[in-house]
């Protein structure tokens, strides 16, 4: 039986809690989306997509501020580099005493999103000769963005990408009858896990490759019309925000919420705000 059916008034709320989300802005596009040029919104969008990673939005938010300010538009990719201490010390300081475990690697990740890009430029041509399947594999040249069977990382970016806006930038692929996978968020997988097809069970110790396809199953089934929005929508859900989940913190209050009576941190505060 389908969870819809075994689960209704959770499935009725949590339509009403993805029609609350679909217009909250991805944290990764807010920044990128407002670049001039389709290579630099598409440039960016790969970077948060890899840096996007131990921290929460808040702080995610800083930096990838930080660095489009100071790097803006091309400067992502335009040679020579910046040097590694230049980096580091920038993020450092966006984060403050926040600690990022991927800080030593920040660098690496930053000049191979520029090689990436000045490889394939102009991407404005690139992308449209790539079917999904074809950008999941070329991703892999950028370093953090994943090797596994599973890339969790490259289907968040194809994703982005190729989302309708306001859920993606909207742009075309080589056409497939193969699409990535939607992304699985922490946000999404603690729905399924404490709400969802995986209640009760054991989510966390199911090989990833399962949870993708539960998770693929799950967002068809919750938005039939659009799955796309399952997954952006649920990104959001107990997410750690500032000094408060960034669900009840973009909705005021859980008052708010339509999954209020059914969530189990209702009106508690997340530990950490990073």
């Amino acid at each position: 039986m389908r969870w819809a059916e075994t689960f209704p008034k959770e499935a009725e709320a949590l339509s009403l809690f993805l029609e609350k989300f679909k217009h909250c802005p991805d944290p990764v596009l807010a920044v990128s989306a407002r670049f001039r040029t389709l290579d630099e919104r598409v440039a960016w969008t790969l970077l948060g997509t890899c840096i996007f990673q131990d921290l929460g939005y808040p702080n995610f938010l800083k930096l990838f501020k930080a660095l489009a300010e100071k790097f803006p538009g091309q400067g992502l990719w335009t040679l020579p580099v910046p040097a590694r201490s230049e980096l580091r010390v920038l993020a450092a300081s966006a984060l403050g005493s926040v600690p990022w475990a991927l800080l030593e690697a920040f660098p690496g990740i930053f000049w191979s999103v520029g090689l990436f890009v000045r490889n394939h430029a102009p991407l404005e041509a690139y992308l449209p000769s790539r079917t999904p399947q074809e950008l999941w594999r070329d991703l892999g040249e950028i370093y953090y963005m994943g090797k596994r069977a599973s890339r969790p990382k490259a289907c968040a970016a194809i994703f982005r990408l190729t989302a309708p806006r306001p859920l993606g930038l909207g742009l075309g692929l080589k056409p497939s009858d193969k699409q990535a996978p939607l992304p699985l968020s922490m946000g999404a997988r603690r729905f399924i896990s404490c709400l969802g097809p995986a209640r009760g069970g054991k989510f966390s110790d199911m090989p990833e490759g399962a949870k993708q396809r539960l998770a693929q199953e799950f967002f068809r089934e919750a938005c039939p019309e659009n799955p796309a929005l399952a997954a952006h929508s649920l990104q959001f859900f107990l997410e750690f925000g500032r000094g408060r989940f960034v669900c009840s913190g973009y909705l005021g209050s859980c008052a708010e919420c339509p999954l209020a009576e059914l969530c189990p941190e209702r009106d508690t505060e997340p530990e950490t705000n990073s």
